[in-house]
């Protein structure tokens, strides 16, 4: 019999009771504990992060003096010091809190935001990991406030005494968490890390006086001043007489700051800075309307100085898009990439370095016949009866392909451009391979077995057909296993210089070569540390063309700053490819056939010879069934 719809509704009611009672929920709120954890994942990843919070608060709390101390990279220690607003003991208190923050009131706060932090996630992100102990005092008040947290418990809160401003110590970071401990670098790098928060900071804040010890040494005593000699403070004197200011003011954005000359472009990120509202920032966009402004006046590989602060209405910008606050959007990505461009432009042609029209002909061109000799009636006859001046000065004539005895033609403008070579001395175009006249026999033509295209390739025959050959790669190839065999054998030669070189390198860049020095000497370097970020090349390999000693120093530190965490074993292979790849430029014995033939024979003498030490095809073949099919 079926249920009625009252009996229904009580067998429903019977089984949930019987049933389901049993099943737990599964659904809970994370315990504050376990919710800060979390958050200090995404905001505190190593002690730099935990540098740059604090540093970003000091300078909130309008500090004119700020103090960064720390021990073992600050695995073991970083303490701020400030002579900021300070905090009362409430204030104190209440700032370890997550999402407690004195910057918003209301929604429409966020999107006017000109301070540094905001969200409120520092603090109660480093207590989670970290044992903390705070000590502030406001102006007005005559004891200040004594913290101590340890992962967000507060252990300790009473008065004290304390100068006005806030000293935070924040000891053995991920101390409860062991796993993220275990995955910090080495000191050195994570030093590193650090030394470019405050660099970034520092920069930012040119009129705040900054010093940073380590290891109970001191490492910067920066004062208070301008742009300009902050700069030279933080990243060394070599940068000072670079320097090109710039400043540009329009409705919608202010553009200010200081860009290098392009003798100052290395090979090597991380001298590139970019400021919204003073507040740093990484755009790959920008920095690509930036360099584009440097085209023609830089290397391709090389990357320009720079440090430039945008000042934009906050409204026009979302600065709340990463924890990190280092990405950002914009409400017009066109019109800054537009803006930028111009005014790096501007201030390259206003201290005349970009280059200017020149109309005044070449003296190598004012030598050449044709300049100099008067021209005869009998020349002007012979012209005027030629293919291309018949085409040319007849109307609307130009653009037309004749087709007509269209093979005379062609040999007539080759005739041509053969009377004008034979007037010219091999040594005006050392590196072109002169193709084969189409006036001459078929035969002659294709006497040669190797034909160069444009310097950068070689063609040669083989029983299936073609081998299409990259020079530049074939050569790395072979300079990387010559290079490869002496290292082996430990006998790297080494030549040492007449005049030794000063190499000044940024703080970060100079920690990196430090540890590289020793592997550097193998390959023949003799590189010595000479005061504070600046190192004296005695010695080079013997191979390395005159001049190139920087250029591989900037290749090498770019290289370990990208380096994997098994890049030390392999650190050996990637300075011999840089090597090679330095080597390889030159291209002087490659006009002539057995310049050729050598490279051929001596690339398929190499272990490895279809790839270069990177990894990139050195040759391929074209079958002699594929040539007939491409003619149809």
């Amino acid at each position: 019999m079926l249920a009625t719809p009252c009996n229904f509704h009580t067998l429903c009611l019977t089984f949930a009771e019987t049933h389901l009672q049993a099943v737990p929920d599964i659904i809970q709120l994370l315990s504050d504990h376990i919710a800060n954890q979390i958050a200090a994942g995404e905001v505190i990843q190593r002690p730099a992060s935990a540098v740059k919070e604090l540093l970003e608060n000091a300078i909130d709390a309008g500090a004119t003096e700020v103090q960064l101390v720390l021990k073992d990279a600050g695995k073991e220690l970083v303490q701020v010091i400030d002579n900021g607003s300070g905090m009362s003991p409430t204030d104190a208190r209440m700032s370890f809190e997550r999402h407690a923050t004195s910057k918003i009131r209301d929604i429409n706060d966020l999107f006017s935001i000109r301070t540094m932090g905001f969200r409120g996630e520092a603090l109660a992100s480093i207590a989670a990991v970290a044992q903390v102990e705070m000590k502030t005092r406001k102006q007005d008040s005559e004891t200040g406030s004594h913290l101590v947290i340890e992962a967000t418990e507060v252990k300790k809160q009473e008065p004290c005494a304390a100068p006005q401003g806030t000293s935070i110590m924040v000891k053995n970071l991920f101390f409860n968490v062991p796993a993220r401990r275990h995955f910090l670098k080495s000191n050195t790098t994570e030093y590193r890390h650090i030394v470019d928060e405050f660099t970034r900071v520092a920069l930012a804040h040119p009129q705040v006086a900054f010093r940073l010890w380590h290891n109970g040494a001191e490492q910067y005593h920066l004062e208070a001043g301008n742009l300009k000699t902050r700069i030279k403070g933080l990243l060394g004197n070599a940068y000072e007489k670079n320097l090109v200011p710039v400043e540009e003011k329009t409705d919608l954005l202010n553009i200010s700051g200081f860009i290098g000359k392009p003798e100052a472009a290395t090979r090597t990120r991380g001298m590139q800075f970019f400021f919204i509202n003073n507040r740093f920032i990484r755009s790959p966009y920008l920095h690509h309307a930036l360099v584009q402004a440097y085209e023609g006046l830089i290397e391709k590989e090389a990357f320009p100085f720079y440090v430039l602060f945008l000042e934009i209405d906050p409204a026009r910008v979302d600065v709340n898009v990463h924890p990190t606050k280092q990405e950002v959007k914009f409400e017009d990505d066109r019109i800054m990439y537009a803006y930028l461009n111009a005014a790096v432009k501007h201030a390259l042609a206003k201290y005349n370095i970009a280059p200017s029209l020149d109309f005044t002909l070449n003296p190598e061109i004012q030598q050449l016949s044709s300049v100099q000799l008067p021209v005869t009636q009998d020349r002007k006859d012979e012209t005027e009866k030629g293919y291309l001046f018949n085409t040319f000065t007849q109307k609307n004539q130009a653009h037309l392909a004749v087709k007509k005895d269209s093979l005379r033609e062609w040999k007539e403008l080759y005739k041509i451009a053969d009377d004008i070579a034979e007037q010219q001395t091999t040594a005006n175009a050392p590196n072109m391979v002169t193709a084969p006249s189409l006036h001459k026999e078929p035969e002659t033509a294709n006497a040669k077995s190797i034909i160069s295209i444009q310097g950068s390739m070689l063609v040669t025959t083989v029983k299936s057909g073609l081998m299409l050959i990259h020079i530049r790669r074939a050569q790395e190839r072979i300079w990387y296993e010559r290079l490869l065999a002496e290292w082996n054998n430990g006998n790297t030669p080494s030549q040492q210089l007449l005049f030794p070189l000063s190499y000044e390198a940024p703080p970060q860049d100079a920690l990196l070569l430090t540890e590289a020095l020793a592997d550097l000497s193998r390959i023949g370097f003799d590189i010595s540390p000479f005061g504070q970020n600046t190192f004296v090349v005695q010695g080079v390999p013997t191979a390395l063309p005159a001049g190139e000693e920087k250029n591989v120093l900037d290749e090498v530190i770019e290289q370990l700053k990208h380096e994997a965490t098994d890049a030390v074993a392999k650190r050996s292979e990637m300075l011999l490819a840089n090597m090679a790849r330095r080597l390889s430029r030159n291209t002087g014995g490659l006009q002539v056939q057995e310049g050729q033939q050598a490279l051929i024979d001596e690339l398929f003498a190499c272990s490895q010879p279809e790839y270069a030490p990177d990894g990139k095809k050195v040759f391929t073949l074209v079958k002699k069934e594929d040539l007939e099919t491409m003619l149809g």
